[in-house]
């Protein structure tokens, strides 16, 4: 008779409902209801209807686990809420691994049973806030800088902070002004406006083919007067043989110059590159509208080039950035090529381009060549052979 008193109490106790029995005079507490989980970068809120509406002094605690963590695990901020909502920021968590949440009410030393929340993936359901914007104005142009959203050490966010893309929308602070859109990275320049105008404009922060946040508040700065001496313009890079020459236009005469020039993977970063620009070699200090440079100043890739204007007393802004692809912009210097006659047929030997020290000039690369060859009279005709023939 003992031994089946024994199952018949291990069977009921395991039958119960996941909480502790209420004493004599405490309530019998029911679950939460309709909780749902909003995420804004790294910032969590859940939120949960309250079953117990006639009870008082009711209070709420939760705990969350992941895949990686098998036994539940409390919410600091989430214990023992007054509320109906609760907020607290990314956990000790994998944002790419699905995640759980339960809650469940308590007063005294009642409880009521663990209401789960749907399994969620914490990245998936992420919304984007918005960024920080810093304006600087200068005559004609607002330099604007971009800090994604989140903290600097955001766990949401830490993967995607390079992969952010920013859309403008931008008007002149007046009436009937016409408003126009830009889309930057985290630092541009908006330039050819107006001196000493008010623009104004707001930023939405977007992580292309995923998510979109909605648009930051208005953001306005006054241009400057104009400055006295003016940026240089219509900045072009011309290839000749193995140097590269830089060109640029300016209203006055008897000026120095300088150019600098940037990597373009610095465009990429959220973090200020203002301190990365190099000065390019042979162009500083020059009194005329050009320099010229070698073509091995730049490895192969996408750069930046800014020229800038001075009389010795005034100096004018940073022109327009130019970018620059170094792999487009390289003229192929001519193949080294001998003939030898044999018997009936000419043969060619055909070498990769050298420089004046005798150095290939494109060891990297597997040049395809065409030849064009015709007999030395009059009225000989061009015979292409094509590539592989």
């Amino acid at each position: 008779m003992l031994a089946l008193l024994g199952v018949t109490t291990l069977v009921l106790v395991a039958g119960a409902p996941w909480a502790l029995p209420s004493d004599a005079g405490e309530p019998n507490l029911k679950s939460p209801e309709n909780a749902e989980v909003y995420i804004i970068d790294d910032t969590f809120t859940l939120k949960w209807k309250d079953s117990n509406e006639l009870i008082t002094n009711v209070t709420f605690s939760v705990d969350y686990k992941t895949l990686e963590k098998d036994d539940w695990i409390k919410l600091p901020e989430c214990q023992y809420v007054t509320s109906t909502k609760c907020n607290f920021f990314t956990p000790d968590i994998n944002v790419y691994e699905e995640m759980k949440l339960r809650i469940r009410a308590e007063k005294g030393n009642s409880t009521s049973p663990w209401y789960e929340v749907a399994q969620f993936l914490p990245f998936q359901q992420a919304q984007i806030g918005l960024p920080k914007v810093h304006l600087q104005a200068e005559d004609k142009t607002i330099i604007i800088d971009i800090s994604p959203p989140g903290t600097e050490d955001s766990i949401m966010w830490a993967m995607e902070s390079s992969s952010f893309i920013y859309n403008l929308v931008i008007w002149k602070n007046s009436s009937g002004g016409e408003n126009w859109t830009e889309t930057i990275r985290s630092r541009a320049k908006i330039d050819k406006l107006s001196p000493d105008t008010t623009y104004c404009l707001k930023v939405q922060a977007t992580l292309p083919k995923r998510k979109v946040a909605s648009y930051s508040p208005v953001h306005c700065i006054t241009t400057t007067v104009e400055n006295k001496l003016p940026s240089p313009e219509n900045i072009r890079i011309i290839a000749e043989n193995q140097t590269y020459v830089l060109k640029w236009d300016y209203t006055y005469e008897n000026m120095t110059f300088q150019a600098q020039w940037l990597h373009s993977y610095f465009k990429m970063m959220p973090e200020d590159y203002s301190g990365e620009w190099k000065q390019i070699q042979n162009c500083e200090n020059v009194k005329t509208t050009q320099c010229v440079f070698p073509q091995n100043v730049f490895q192969h890739g996408i750069y930046y080039i800014r020229v800038q204007a001075s009389d010795g007393n005034n100096t004018s802004f940073w022109s327009k950035e130019k970018k620059f692809d170094s792999d487009i912009r390289t003229l192929v210097l001519p193949p080294v090529i001998s003939l030898k006659p044999i018997n009936n047929s000419l043969r060619v030997y055909i070498g990769d381009p050298k420089d004046s020290g005798n150095k290939m000039v494109y060891p990297l690369y597997l040049l395809i060549y065409e030849i064009t060859f015709w007999e030395n009279a009059s009225n000989a005709e061009e015979i292409l052979l094509k590539p592989g023939l």
